[in-house]
């Protein structure tokens, strides 16, 4: 290098006010804010549904979903229970007693598994929505089930009458030890970004943000990741399904589609929270859905062995 070169670049390391030392603490310093500690890991409890086994009874999901290496379960919403069946039987109707969710309960837990959380089958706008609602939590805090899941409809959602609702019913669900999360599902609730803006307003620890980013992708075809990082304060679970567009638009078991669960895990992974996981979708992307129960409990176990390896890897110290 040539000397006035040289005193070029020292005058203008120094005019930008940068020496070499200069940088190296900078380096340093950098390096020492991407080690700074961590909080403590987030409590992620993967669970699948019960509603990828809905053509199949529901004993026999149950018991598919402890074969394939799960420890919690999510109650779907109905299941033909045998082969002559026209119509689906209700995991558990809206206005059954909190006794028979308690025996459902039970019966989950004498397999080994661990109930997390249930539908409450109603838009929080829906007319009636408010008792329904109510014996819902009233049926989760039966069953020991730490969430009951709502979610809009998807042409939109009355955020007025949501937050009026949702105001009387925190203190509810907080007397039954229950959180009442919404999820995304499209209309003007389709984004994780407009779900916590209405559970900020409410204001209540027990009214909270269920995660789908297979719905935020699928009904708005808007990116979950950056959406995510908008409402992470406010999720305490997820619905797992993930989303692909090509080759053709639908939405699929977790790794299977385009959305990058790395990603979408890591603005929560350090809570130190219980955070229930829930595989609502399972299947692979394009091709027939199993006809036997046997091939849905091979989906499911590779979901769940997906999603043992990103929290590892997300969680690493």
């Amino acid at each position: 290098m040539k000397r006035d070169d040289t005193m070029s670049r020292r005058l203008f390391l120094k005019a930008s006010g940068f020496s070499a030392a200069g940088l190296v603490l900078t380096g340093q310093s950098v390096l020492a804010q991407e080690k700074k500690p961590k909080g403590k890991p987030t409590h992620f409890q993967i669970a699948c549904m019960t509603l990828p086994y809905s053509r199949f009874p529901l004993q026999r999901a149950l018991t598919g979903i402890k074969a394939a290496g799960y420890r919690y379960v999510a109650w779907g919403t109905s299941h033909y229970e045998d082969a002559n069946a026209k119509k689906r039987t209700p995991v558990l109707a809206a206005d059954a007693p909190p006794s028979a969710a308690k025996e459902l309960g039970k019966r989950c837990r004498d397999l080994g598994l661990e109930p997390l959380m249930m539908f409450s089958g109603i838009y929080p706008e829906r007319d009636g929505a408010l008792e329904v609602l109510t014996n819902r939590i009233k049926q989760a805090s039966a069953a020991g089930i730490p969430q009951v899941l709502t979610f809009g409809h998807t042409k939109g959602g009355n955020r007025e009458i949501w937050i009026k609702r949702f105001k009387i019913l925190g203190p509810i669900a907080k007397d039954h030890n229950v959180l009442l999360v919404v999820k995304q599902h499209g209309g003007k609730t389709g984004t994780g970004e407009a779900c916590a803006e209405i559970t900020r307003e409410v204001n209540h620890p027990n009214i909270k943000v269920n995660y789908d980013a297979g719905n935020v992708m699928d009904y708005l075809n808007v990116d979950p990741i950056p959406d995510i990082k908008k409402c992470a304060d406010e999720v305490r679970s997820f619905c797992i399904k993930d989303h692909r567009n090509f080759p053709r638009d639908e939405d699929c078991g977790p790794g299977f589609g385009e959305i990058d669960h790395y990603r979408l895990l890591a603005p929560v992974a350090f809570t130190g929270l219980d955070m229930p996981l829930c595989c609502e979708n399972i299947f692979a992307p394009v091709i027939d859905r199993p006809t036997r129960p046997e091939g849905v409990d091979a989906l499911a176990r590779r979901a769940r062995e997906f999603l043992e390896v990103v929290i590892a890897g997300l969680q690493k110290q």
